[in-house]
């Protein structure tokens, strides 16, 4: 019997209706369902209820309820566990997110009849070092950011791949990205977009104060050193946007592919340029005649 667990974002409206009915889909169709502690006792389902901790050895697949937002939370959380897991898009772009709430059930007998594939998306380990000591560690699915605060002057972010000196980037900051984040900040400061499949990180600078300073596509086998440096002290490190880390100067951030990956699943009909056309150039579906 398959097992399913159930993470939300407890802060969507509709997130606790889409679980109920969830639960009643799953059941319905013999399958297990685990959700955590306090929804199950929201829900009234109290015999459902686990730590979040212990769903990854509980579940052969997890389902997501919310925006990209939430599931880059749950990939970081699960990294070691390479769960499947299918996202529910409750937000605004529903980039990651595969299914939708208006097709509960199609999407859970897809699932239960094996009606998908997984996609292996590369992640990143990276880690501050300060004075050879090594303070924070942190894994990211999207990207790894180095930047100056909302008022701070520009700073200077000098990077090395394998002890050999790439380039040194004046401005906002560098971002250090994953093919799956390629679609994300990168993409706004004017990084490529890259098939998921592609086996590469992204350099891209943050506006950077010369004309020179271009996007980089770098193989994944690199160690990437970034020393940054500036006048001031308003200089911080961010993990997919979500987890921050405060910074000073001659700080350096090692980032590298990591052993671990994030497995996506996905419906075999719809690829990944159907998807950027539609979530960023606003394609709308062709209607009959």
């Amino acid at each position: 019997m398959t097992t399913i667990g159930i993470l939300v974002n407890k802060g969507k409206p509709k997130a606790r209706v889409i679980l109920r009915e969830l639960v009643r889909l799953l059941e319905f169709r013999q399958a297990g369902v685990l959700v955590e502690e306090d929804l199950g006792k929201e829900i009234g389902r109290e015999d459902l209820g686990v730590k979040t901790d212990e769903i990854p050895e509980k579940v052969d697949i997890v389902f997501v309820l919310g925006g990209d937002g939430t599931l880059l939370g749950v990939a970081r959380q699960f990294a070691a566990h390479q769960i499947p897991i299918l996202g529910f898009n409750l937000g605004h772009l529903g980039f990651l997110s595969e299914a939708e709430p208006d097709s509960l059930s199609l999407a859970v007998d897809r699932v239960l009849a094996g009606d998908y594939y997984i996609e292996k998306r590369t992640m990143l380990d990276a880690e501050v070092v300060r004075c050879g000591d090594v303070l924070e560690k942190s894994i990211a699915l999207n990207d790894v950011g180095i930047a100056k605060g909302s008022f701070g002057r520009m700073i200077t972010s000098t990077v090395y791949m394998d002890g050999v000196y790439l380039g040194t980037y004046s401005g906002d900051g560098v971002i250090v990205s994953t093919p799956t984040g390629s679609t994300a900040y990168s993409l706004s400061c004017g990084g490529p977009i890259v098939w998921p499949g592609v086996k590469s990180l992204l350099l891209t600078p943050i506006c950077p104060h010369t004309l020179t300073a271009r996007p980089m596509v770098l193989p994944t086998e690199g160690l990437l050193e970034i020393r940054v440096s500036a006048t001031h002290h308003d200089i911080g490190l961010t993990i997919d946007g979500q987890l921050g880390f405060s910074l000073k100067v001659d700080d350096i951030i090692r980032v590298r592919t990591s052993t671990h990956i994030t497995s996506l699943i996905k419906w075999k009909e719809r690829s990944f340029f159907e998807v950027v056309r539609k979530k960023l150039q606003g394609e709308q579906e062709e209607g009959p005649g």
